[in-house]
């Protein structure tokens, strides 16, 4: 008789892409009920679900890690599965930011174990596209800026638990490696065809580089400066593609790969309610209540969609990216 496949086998790695975008949906109303004045109190709830889920994805994926060490060791060496691994500690570092007003403490070693975490994976990850005999450009996909975002990322927390010339390294790290990966990205896009189906949601990855350099650059100087300005621009050129593009999105077979939709809608509505408390402009606010109202009805599409894949027993399968 032929062995059932297990499903906590194929538990992806990728899961934690869940946990980035819950934590910036949960980040996104605490920033909009202080800066939009919304005081609906709505975002403790957010986060303790976002906790919750967090909490559920991690407990599994450590399950997989004692039961089937070397499933996990082939998503470590596999030539797109890596680029989902810094989403581990991509998701302690937004752990550190969520709770920085509310448990300093947590927040620091969240911070600390995330930081220190995502360093050593990003040189992993750096390591392997430099000396390697598995690549190809039909392995580069968006999926490739996440150790990227997470270093840029870094200063966020950063900047309260760290002396600054910390922050300041992390961010131009992941500074240096946003163009370089842009251009190659770019380069792929355009002479090697289309994205496979179930990584075309990766797309909407090209929003958070720019979106979150702008919230790390303001935390970094106090200001939104020109800089960030240029950012933010950037980041909202790619959201208007992506928009323009949604006919391509809107046919798509649910994969776990659709959250990737989640975190840098929440990165740039963020950004977004940056811009407006800091130029004063009501276009900036208005703005942001809309891209609030959309990444909240995304995520209630995102929690059901997933929710009724895993009663069907469609995800957590062969093949799992």
């Amino acid at each position: 008789m032929k062995e059932k496949p297990s499903r906590l086998k194929n538990f992806a790695v990728s899961w934690f892409a869940v946990v980035m975008g819950m934590f910036g949906f949960a980040i996104a109303w605490s920033r909009a009920e202080h800066i939009l004045g919304l005081g609906s109190g709505l975002s403790p709830y957010f986060l303790g679900f976002t906790v919750a889920v967090s909490l559920s994805v991690a407990l599994f994926y450590l399950a997989k890690a004692l039961k089937y060490p070397h499933e996990v060791l082939g998503e470590v060496k596999h030539p797109m599965k890596i680029s989902f691994m810094p989403t581990i500690t991509i998701g302690l570092i937004l752990t550190s930011i969520a709770f920085l007003q509310i448990s300093p403490g947590l927040s620091f070693w969240t911070w600390a174990v995330g930081t220190g975490g995502h360093f050593i994976l990003t040189l992993y990850v750096v390591s392997s596209w430099v000396h390697h005999a598995k690549y190809d450009i039909n392995h580069l996909n968006p999926a490739w800026f996440i150790p990227v975002v997470g270093n840029i990322l870094v200063p966020v927390a950063g900047v309260s638990h760290a002396p600054l010339e910390i922050s300041w390294f992390f961010f131009s790290l992941g500074l240096f490696f946003w163009p370089v990966l842009m251009s190659i990205i770019f380069y792929r896009l355009i002479f090697h065809g289309s994205l496979p189906q179930r990584f075309i949601p990766t797309l909407f990855i090209l929003i958070a580089p720019p979106a979150v350099a702008l919230i790390s650059w303001y935390k970094l100087t106090g200001t939104v400066g020109d800089f960030g300005r240029i950012m933010y621009s950037i980041a909202l050129f790619f959201f208007l593609l992506i928009v323009f593009q949604a006919k391509y999105f809107y046919r798509l077979k649910f994969f776990l790969s659709w959250w990737a939709y989640s975190f840098p809608v929440a990165a740039l509505t963020i950004a977004t309610l940056i811009m407006g408390e800091e130029s004063g402009l009501g276009l900036y606010r208005v703005m942001a209540g809309g891209l609030l109202a959309c990444l909240t009805a995304l995520i209630a599409i995102l929690v059901v969609a997933t929710a009724v894949n895993i009663s069907r027993r469609t995800i957590c399968v062969e093949e799992e990216h």
